[in-house]
C-alpha cells in the first residue's frame, strides 16, 4: 500500500511571547482590536501539514509519497525529507513563488496566534492525482491545502476508487457546504480536533450522528484530554494522552499524532493501538521546539510505548512489526 500525503509543505517561523495573550485582549473592544507582541526569539523550521505527517511516518519506517507544492527555496528541504526515506517525486516546484510560510506566536500558556502565507501552495489545484498511479489498494490523506485542491482531490479519489482520509483542519471555513459534505460522505476516515468537528456540524448541516455514520471511523483529537475514535458501527475508543517529559512547543503535535496513528494503520493494527501510537508520537513532538526536530529510533519508540501501555497484552506481538 502506498500512502500519499497531500497538503502543505511550508517553512515555520516560530516565536515565543513571554506573557499571556489573554492579558492583552479586551473583549469589549474586539471590533477594533490592535495588538503587537514583542517576542523573545524566532526560529525558522521545516514544516507544513503533509510534510510533518510524512516526517513522523518515516521515523517509524514508512515510505510515504508526498504530493505537495513548494517554491524555489525547496532544495535543502527536499534533501532532508529524502534522507528520511520520504518520496518527494510528487512535489511540484513553482518557478515564480517561494514555499508557503507559517508564522506562529506562542505564549506562556501555549496559546497561539498564527498567520499563513500560501506561496507555492496556491498552485496546488494545478496538480492532479489522476497521474500518480494510485489504486484502490492505496490510501490518500487530504489535509489542509489550497481549498480548491482539496475539493479536487476528494473528487479524483472518488473517481478512481482510492480511499481517502479527509483532514480538512483550518480550511473548513474556506470550503463550501457542498464540498464539505462531499468530503465527509465519501471519506474512508475523518480526522479533526474537537473544535473543527463542531465547525463541521455548523457548516455541513449534518448532525453529530450523521457525521459519524459515513466514514469507517472518525478520529477527534481533544488536546490535553487525548482523543476519541468513533467507529461507523457506533463503538468508541478513548485514547489517553501521553504525558510529555517536558513541554517545549505545541506546533505540529496534531500532525505527529496523525503520523503515529497512520503508521499503525498501515500495519492493520487495532484502532486503539493506532491511537496510542499517535499519542506517543505527539508527545515526542511536544517535547521539542519545531515540527520536525524530534527524533527517535523505532526501538526507542517501542520501548517507551511498552513502558506506558504495558496493560496491552498483545503489545509485543504487534508493535514489533514496525521494526521490520
Amino acid at each position: 500500500m502506498t500512502i500519499a500525503l497531500t497538503g502543505s509543505t511550508a517553512f515555520d517561523y516560530l516565536m515565543k511571547f513571554p506573557g499571556y495573550f489573554k492579558d492583552h485582549i479586551l473583549p469589549e473592544h474586539l471590533e477594533k482590536i490592535s495588538l503587537s507582541f514583542l517576542v523573545d526569539d524566532m526560529v525558522k523550521q521545516r514544516g507544513g501539514v503533509a510534510a510533518n505527517i510524512a516526517y513522523n511516518l518515516a521515523m517509524l519506517g514508512a515510505k510515504p509519497l508526498l504530493i505537495s507544492n513548494a517554491g524555489q527555496d525547496f532544495s535543502e528541504y527536499r534533501q532532508a525529507l529524502e534522507a528520511m526515506g520520504i518520496d518527494t517525486s510528487g512535489v511540484e516546484i513553482s518557478k515564480e513563488k517561494f514555499t508557503a510560510s507559517f508564522f506562529a506566536n506562542t505564549d506562556l500558556s501555549n496559546a497561539q496566534i498564527a498567520s499563513f502565507y500560501a506561496g507555492a501552495m496556491a498552485e496546488a489545484a494545478n496538480v492532479s492525482l489522476l497521474t500518480k498511479g494510485l489504486t484502490s489498494q492505496d490510501m490518500v490523506v487530504i489535509s489542509p491545502n489550497d481549498p480548491l485542491a482539496m475539493v479536487k482531490y476528494c473528487h479524483e479519489c472518488a473517481q478512481m476508487g482510492v480511499p481517502f482520509i479527509f483532514d480538512p483542519g483550518q480550511q473548513i471555513i474556506r470550503m463550501s457546504k457542498e464540498d464539505l459534505v462531499f468530503g465527509v460522505t465519501h471519506a474512508y476516515a475523518l480526522f479533526v480536533n474537537d473544535y473543527e468537528f463542531q465547525l463541521l456540524i455548523k457548516h455541513t448541516g449534518l448532525s453529530e450522528s450523521e457525521l459519524y455514520s459515513y466514514p469507517r471511523f472518525t478520529v477527534i483529537t481533544l488536546g490535553a484530554q487525548g482523543s476519541v475514535i468513533h467507529m461507523q458501527n457506533g463503538q468508541t475508543s478513548e485514547i489517553p494522552v501521553v504525558k510529555p517529559m517536558r513541554i517545549k512547543d505545541p506546533t505540529g503535535v496534531g500532525d505527529a499524532f496523525r503520523g503515529g496513528f497512520l503508521r499503525g494503520y498501515l500495519e492493520n493494527f487495532d484502532l486503539g493501538i493506532c491511537g496510542r501510537m499517535g499519542s506517543l508520537a505527539a508527545a515526542y513532538c511536544l517535547e521539542q521546539s519545531g515540527t520536525q526536530n524530534h527524533f527517535y529510533t523505532r526501538q526507542e519508540f517501542v520501548n517507551r510505548y511498552h513502558e506506558i501501555f504495558q496493560d496491552d497484552v498483545f503489545l509485543e506481538a504487534i508493535i514489533s512489526k514496525i521494526n521490520n
